[in-house]
C-alpha cells in the first residue's frame, strides 16, 4: 500500500480491482483542514480517462510492473503488434488503450512495454523520434524573416508545426511528450 501524497505522473496503482496510471497530479493544501490530492487517470485495461479525488492520509495498492523491450511491428486498424526483442513473442495493444502514443510508432521503433500480470498493458515512447514529413505546403516568399511556422504531416498522420524551411521528404526529430518539432534531421 502506498500513501497517495507518493502518487506522481506515471505511478501506476489498484483501485476497486481495477488499474490505473497517473495522468496528471495536484495537491491542493487548504488554511485548515486536511490536503486534497486530485489525479487524472486512465484505466489501463478499459482506456477511460478518470479523476479522482483523495484526502491526505488515503491509501492506495501499488503494483509491481514488469517491462518488456519490444519493437513495433505492425497495426491492422484496431491493433497494434509488437515484437518482444528477447523471446519474440507477439503481444498486441488495443488503439484505445495506447491513445496518442499512436502518433508516433513507425515500423521497426523500439519501445517499452508494460506488463501486468503476464498481459501488455501500456508502453513508454523514447522522448524523440524520427519521422519523415508526407505532406508540407510551400513556404511564402519574404516569410522567413520573421520565423514564420507552418503545419506539415508526417508518415503517421501527426501533424506538427515546423519552420517554413521543412518540405515534403525531409525527417523530423518530434518530441514524443508535447509533440513539439525539435530539429531536422
Amino acid at each position: 500500500m502506498i500513501d497517495v501524497n507518493d502518487l506522481r505522473k506515471g505511478v501506476t496503482f489498484v483501485l476497486d480491482g481495477n488499474l490505473f496510471k497517473v495522468l496528471d497530479y495536484h495537491h491542493h493544501k487548504p488554511g485548515r483542514g486536511n490536503a486534497t490530492i486530485k489525479v487524472k487517470t486512465i484505466n489501463l485495461r478499459s482506456g477511460t480517462n478518470l479523476e479522482m479525488t483523495f484526502t491526505s492520509g488515503d491509501r492506495v495498492e501499488d503494483v509491481r510492473l514488469d517491462y518488456h523491450n519490444v519493437q513495433f511491428l505492425y497495426t491492422d486498424g484496431e491493433f497494434y503488434h509488437f515484437m518482444d526483442l528477447e523471446t519474440y513473442e507477439q503481444p498486441a495493444l488495443n488503439k484505445d488503450v495506447l491513445g496518442d502514443a499512436t502518433d508516433y510508432l513507425k515500423e521497426g521503433l523500439e519501445v517499452k512495454l508494460t506488463f501486468y500480470d503476464g498481459k501488455p498493458l501500456d508502453i513508454e515512447l523514447p522522448t524523440s523520434v524520427d519521422l519523415e514529413v508526407t505532406k508540407a505546403d510551400v513556404a511564402v516568399r519574404g516569410d522567413t524573416a520573421t520565423g514564420v511556422n507552418k503545419k506539415v504531416i508526417t508518415e503517421t498522420g501527426l501533424q506538427v508545426s515546423v519552420p517554413a524551411f521543412v518540405v515534403a521528404g525531409d525527417t523530423i526529430r518530434v518530441d514524443t511528450r508535447n509533440g513539439a518539432y525539435l530539429t531536422r534531421v
